[in-house]
């Protein structure tokens, strides 16, 4: 059964005319969810976060490496890999930003578990409104989705827009809807020295995170510059250029002042 659903999502006639704009893909991912996984980076994202190590996914147009697949053509990719799925491992869609084109995700995800493959979303949920049409698709893709990663940048709403352009209103209304639901969650918070590392911040974001009944796991993410140098070759100023990661301790305080180290 399942080798016949591989070779019917391969016939060009039932193709779904929903296209993705893929930037990347990576077959072996073990930090973005569960076991392991493929991952799926599509193209397009408003935030600017000032310490982003893809600012290449920024662009919803892309470049010339830029691809539009299917559904169907990604899915396909993934399960080449499925053997190797282990420990609740299957696909991530990660970004840029997914939630910017929800109902290619929400095709993809239909199809996925048709196939019993384990779905999660990496988002900042930036896009996210409780308006039409995007909320009621948002409630749909929720029933095909085991598990999402959201990124909190910053509890400090005049602090998050300093480091991302946006307010955190509507992620912060976005984790509380996905509470209310019980969806599971991970909840991710990139630790940058005199950006996002304040104690009462840590401390905020450490309550509000209690308030949320669907957390799984939370985590800091030490800020890096591996991304650096893409920044350099799109032509975009780096501000964070006399920025260093944080130190251990500083590291070990966020996780305790957020609860990373009880979960």
């Amino acid at each position: 059964m399942k080798a016949a659903l591989f070779c019917y999502l391969n016939k060009e006639e039932f193709m779904s005319e929903i296209l993705g704009r893929i930037h990347s893909t990576e077959s072996f991912g073990a930090a973005d969810g569960p076991g392991v996984r493929f991952i799926v980076f599509v193209q397009g994202c408003r935030m600017r976060c000032r310490y982003c190590h893809n600012p290449d996914t920024w662009s919803m147009e892309g470049d010339d490496t830029t691809v539009e697949m299917s559904p169907e053509e990604v899915l396909n990719k993934a399960l080449r890999y499925k053997s190797y799925w282990k420990n609740g491992g299957g696909i991530t869609v990660s970004g840029g930003e997914p939630l910017l084109q929800i109902d290619f995700l929400l095709e993809l995800f239909k199809l996925a578990k048709s196939e019993g493959v384990s779905t999660c979303i990496d988002t900042a949920g930036n896009p996210f409104t409780r308006e039409e049409p995007f909320f009621s698709k948002f409630q749909e893709l929720m029933k095909y989705t085991d598990l999402l990663l959201l990124d909190i940048k910053e509890i400090n709403p005049e602090r998050h827009k300093d480091i991302t352009g946006f307010d955190n209103a509507n992620i912060l209304d976005m984790a509380q809807y996905l509470s209310e639901i019980g969806k599971p969650v991970w909840i991710r918070h990139v630790l940058v020295p005199g950006l996002s590392d304040f104690d009462e911040d840590l401390d905020k974001l450490g309550e509000f995170i209690k308030s949320l009944k669907n957390v799984e796991k939370v985590e800091v993410l030490p800020y890096h510059t591996l991304g650096k140098f893409k920044w350099e070759n799109l032509g975009i100023k780096y501000t964070l250029e006399d920025t260093n990661p944080p130190s251990a301790d500083r590291v070990k305080n966020a996780q305790v002042r957020i609860g990373a180290c009880q979960k």
